[in-house]
């Protein structure tokens, strides 16, 4: 996506201004979980500049190694205990 703003403002108030532009934006898309470069440039030369890296959520340990009750062959582990404690 590409914005282009134009405006009246003089180059002077353009390298006031962009800063604030900058911040209130960044302010908004940080908080969206996407990665972005956010670039002002003025017509007096003036670069402003912010990038965001999209957050990366990682699974919970949990979810991943979730316990099913079984040892992996379909049978419970009770079944292993119980023949042990009968040994």
């Amino acid at each position: 996506m590409d914005i282009r703003f134009v405006s009246s403002l003089t180059s002077e108030d353009e390298k006031l201004f962009a800063p604030a532009l900058l911040k209130a934006v960044a302010a908004i898309l940080d908080q969206l979980p996407i990665a972005y470069t956010v670039r002002i440039e003025t017509t007096g030369a003036d670069v402003f500049q912010h990038a965001h890296a999209a957050a990366v959520e990682e699974p919970n340990k949990h979810e991943i190694f979730e316990s099913t009750g079984t040892n992996g062959n379909g049978r419970g582990l009770s079944h292993y205990l119980g023949r042990i404690a009968h040994s």
